[in-house]
């Protein structure tokens, strides 16, 4: 198939990914949810006239208020709902052009190099690929689409979280390409692969995941007569692949939205020094399940977007069949 599967893979990609944008966004603002090193947007905004009152209350001549409690965390509806109040209805689409071009670069190539693996290693008697070397074709995949595809992913999740930052700390990107270049002027080349190798472990994992299970249980349920290959079996086969996904790469995704969405000053010590560091400081300060922090609107969004991917997948196959 070749090129035609690339094809395919990214048309299907493109669709999926722009239909889900506005769930892939709330999960990443409930995933940077109680990071401890966010700026208190108060203190940012605090004028010179009081600085001689907040420079004597640390010194203890002045009693210091006490700070509020923490914030309780809020679920996805609320910050749906807080994002479209405070930011409007468009906000939901903040970042969609680098979840285009992360779609373009990143699955467009997963998908197709699959598509190639799986065609070269399937029986030609049986027709069939057994699951460790879907799996395996599935990690290959992964690895290579994400290492290409890391800049636009490091663009969409800081448009996306831009919003949640102190009006004077947003960056305010005004599309990708001038999201790209502002960090590769500003932080160095270096800065569009941050994270990148988080981003690999979790497209291996979403891949293997989400593409080995999908083709295993599709071919089970017309295998075993439950249904014939149809849009039935293609959306219980994507549906369940997609929440298989979503508990495989959930604890990577959110380290790597932490890490990708840290803003490292010059001269200053960043907030984490790697993907270890952040997971170590993550579980420390807010708990062991802060790695699954956000995972109501991932499956909301995993399921969707695979429905969405594959049942177009299987319908753009049909159209390109004669090409």
């Amino acid at each position: 198939m070749g090129i035609k599967g690339f094809v395919e893979g990214g048309i299907a990609s493109i669709i999926a990914g722009c239909s889900t944008h506005p769930l892939d966004l709330v999960k990443v603002r409930m995933q940077l949810q109680g990071e401890t090193h966010v700026p208190n947007p108060a203190e940012q905004t605090v004028r010179p006239a009081f600085a001689s009152v907040h420079t004597a209350a640390r010194r203890g001549s002045i009693p210091l208020p006490q700070p509020p409690p923490p914030a309780v965390r809020a679920g996805p509806i609320t910050v749906a709902v807080r994002i479209i109040q405070q930011e409007g209805v468009s906000a939901m689409f903040s970042g969609v052009s680098a979840t285009m071009l992360r779609q373009t670069l990143y699955s467009t190539t997963r998908m197709g190099l699959y598509d190639i693996l799986k065609q070269k290693w399937t029986d030609p008697t049986t027709r069939n690929m057994p699951l460790p070397r879907k799996i395996t074709a599935g990690l290959i995949a992964g690895a290579v689409g994400a290492a290409v595809g890391n800049p636009a992913d490091v663009a969409m999740v800081r448009m996306q979280a831009d919003g949640r930052l102190p009006v004077a700390q947003q960056r305010n990107y005004k599309s990708v390409v001038d999201a790209i270049g502002r960090m590769a002027k500003q932080e160095g080349v270096t800065s569009l692969w941050r994270g990148s190798s988080l981003t690999i472990n979790r497209a291996m994992l979403v891949t293997a995941s989400q593409l080995a299970s999908y083709d295993q249980i599709k071919e089970t349920i017309v295998d075993k007569g439950i249904m014939r290959d149809g849009l039935g079996t293609h959306v219980t086969a994507s549906f369940a692949a997609g929440f298989v996904a979503a508990v495989a790469s959930n604890p990577v995704d959110v380290i790597k939205t932490r890490v990708m969405n840290m803003k490292v000053e010059a001269g200053a010590e960043p907030p984490y020094s790697g993907a270890f560091d952040c997971a170590l400081k993550t579980v420390r300060s807010e708990g062991p399940m802060a790695l699954y922090k956000g995972f109501v609107p991932t499956i909301s969004r995993q399921g969707p977007f695979t429905v969405v991917l594959f049942v177009t997948l299987e319908q753009v196959r049909k159209l390109l069949k004669d090409f």
